[in-house]
């Protein structure tokens, strides 16, 4: 078998199979629901089969075809075909899913078309070798998802969420577009090859930095980075399926943008410290409205934001393996989430059953971040942390802030005194599983991404701020539950739970308020 046709075939077997179910739009249609499982489920293997070739053979590039300025190329390493296996696989089961949860819509053969559609669109992105390709999938990536969140058009707020999405969605075309001819100008190719390769040796000049902040603005509003997060907080009107496909596979469009340029990303400093601060800022900003918000699939949403912007601050810190990392786990949990967002009530009324959780003091969580540190501190030694970039060390202790909340419930006066044995081995673990899963990452990534730069001045005030930012948020969430039924508190949480009406804002900058219109 020909490595042309085996690159080629998860997103023709995609497109095929989305054909085939456009010829039965309607309910219940058998035979579509067939070809379109078989369609994601050959992608998945012959994606997979790409990971065997690369572990054998090594990364390559090759083109296929031009005509004019447009060239269908594809590049096979580390990043293309992690991302390949990853929305292959999550498409297979959200396809296989789709099949049960739209059983009997009058519209169920169309929606697993634009599903298929829209993986091939993915696949197209994640494999693609050539800028021209590049942009036209990010495109089409855009437009078929907006065909899958307007299932429902006759319900307005679907609409108003899609009417947002597809502004934003045009603006992060144009930026990219804007990148993409940059760069294509400041190292004379559209070859993604050839560019990284050049970029490598420090080439490109002004084009490749003016380049990297648009690729940056593009990246910041495909992954729904503040403030122009809300239409991804609103489009739970779309079937789950769709959810979980946006979320765990097309909202990473961003960070798999910056991942692939990253050597350009490295000649641009004052980009990386941007997307540093905006990505810290909108995972502090999402964590916290999250907290706050009563329906599952509204915090799942909140969540991703929250979790795009982690992603987004380790690209800005030039963690690019630990992004990537971070792009597969969370798309891995996080379509397992909305999947079975089903029972997420059942299972915590079972837990509220057990009793209720322990309250912890101010000396409590004092204890409990103490020793969560400790705990990292010693582990990291061990795994050689004073030998690890800087930003991977800062990163690691906000990761830890996560179980210091709960050994602050573990030292709480009314614990069960086996929560702070669980606890303990809960921070063991992490901190292990951090340094190991990091050590894993940059080698698997060492020779397709940049290491770290070296921190500056100023990247060492970016992750001074971080570390103290998250450790304050994590002590005022583990403190929160002494203050709850104070009169300030519950006004507190009404605005947080709205996200302090920013997304309103941006409803009335566009006439969102009007719902009539359909696009």
């Amino acid at each position: 078998m020909s490595i042309a046709f085996l690159v080629a075939l998860p997103p023709a077997v995609l497109f095929a199979g989305a054909l085939l179910c456009f010829v039965t739009p309607g309910q219940r249609p058998r035979l579509s629901q067939v070809f379109g499982e078989i369609a994601a489920f050959l992608a998945f293997i012959s994606a997979t089969a790409l990971g065997v070739y690369l572990a054998i053979h090594g990364a390559l590039s090759f083109q296929l075809f031009q005509y004019a300025f447009m060239r269908l190329a594809f590049r096979i390493d580390v990043l293309s075909v992690a991302m390949a296996v990853l929305v292959s696989f999550v498409g297979w089961i959200v396809v296989r899913y789709a099949a049960s949860y739209l059983d009997g819509e009058n519209r169920q053969g169309s929606f697993t078309a634009w599903l298929l559609m829209t993986l091939g669109s993915v696949m197209l992105l994640v494999l693609a070798g050539d800028l021209s390709q590049l942009v036209i999938s990010w495109i089409a990536t855009s437009l078929c998802i907006h065909k899958l969140l307007l299932f429902y058009v006759d319900r307005p707020t679907a609409r108003k969420a899609a009417r947002k999405k597809f502004i934003v969605a045009r603006a992060s075309d144009v930026a990219l577009l804007g990148g993409a001819l940059l760069l294509g100008r400041a190292y004379g190719t559209g070859d993604i090859a050839s560019i990284l390769d050049a970029a490598r040796q420090t080439l490109g000049g002004a084009s490749a930095c003016w380049a990297a902040g648009l690729l940056a603005v593009a990246a910041a509003l495909k992954s729904a980075q503040f403030p122009a997060h809300g239409w991804l907080t609103e489009v739970m009107e779309t079937p789950t399926p769709v959810s979980a496909l946006l979320h765990a596979g097309v909202v990473n469009a961003g960070g798999f943008l910056l991942i692939r340029f990253a050597d350009v990303l490295v000649l641009s400093p004052g980009t990386l410290a941007a997307l540093a601060i905006v990505g810290g800022f909108t995972a502090l900003y999402g964590s916290v409205v999250m907290l706050t918000q009563p329906a599952v699939k509204t915090s799942l949403a909140w969540s991703t934001v929250a979790q795009m912007g982690f992603m987004i601050m380790e690209c800005g810190l030039g963690l690019f393996p630990l992004a990537l990392l971070h792009i597969i786990a969370h798309s891995l949990y996080k379509a397992h989430s909305f999947l079975a967002c089903g029972g997420a009530v059942e299972r915590i009324v079972a837990s509220r059953r057990l009793g209720g959780v322990a309250i912890p003091d101010a000396g409590a969580v004092t204890k409990g971040f103490v020793v969560a540190l400790a705990i990292y501190g010693a582990v990291g030694v061990f795994f050689g942390f004073l030998h690890k970039p800087p930003q991977a060390v800062a990163l690691g202790a906000i990761l830890i802030f996560g179980v210091a909340y709960l050994f602050a419930q573990g030292f709480a006066d009314l614990a069960p005194r086996p929560l702070a044995l669980r606890t303990t081995l809960y921070a063991v673990a992490t901190s292990m599983s951090y340094f190991i899963l990091q050590s894993i990452a940059s080698s698997l990534t060492g020779n397709a991404l940049p290491s770290p730069p070296a921190p500056g001045p100023l990247q060492w005030v970016l992750i001074g701020i971080a570390v103290i930012s998250f450790v304050l948020v994590a002590v005022l969430q583990s403190l929160l539950p002494l203050w709850a039924n104070h009169p300030a508190v519950a006004g507190l949480r009404v605005h947080i739970s709205n996200g302090f009406y920013l997304n309103a804002l941006f409803d009335r900058a566009i006439g969102g308020w009007n719902v009539r219109s359909r696009i």
